[in-house]
């Protein structure tokens, strides 16, 4: 849950920052509105790209314990 607030809170902070800046009214301009759906969705996608690449790598990483695990001939290095 900590870990989804914290996106969430980057999330309306960047796109805040990034989109809002009339506050002459209190509705959001077509551009605002045009501009915080572009960003939530890069924002989105390119959280969910880097979760890919992250997974990716650990599996990675993974095989080559494994790999090097099994060809150090077990535990104790025995096996030659």
């Amino acid at each position: 849950m900590r870990d989804f607030m914290k996106f969430y809170s980057s999330l309306v902070d960047r796109c805040f920052n990034d989109c809002i800046n009339d506050f002459t009214s209190k509705t959001l301009t077509t551009k605002e509105e045009t501009c915080i759906q572009r960003c939530t969705d890069k924002f989105l996608k390119h959280n969910e790209r880097v979760g890919q690449r992250f997974a990716e790598y650990n599996q990675g990483v993974a095989a080559q314990a494994q790999s090097a695990q099994s060809g150090s001939g077990g535990w104790f290095g025995g096996g030659r």
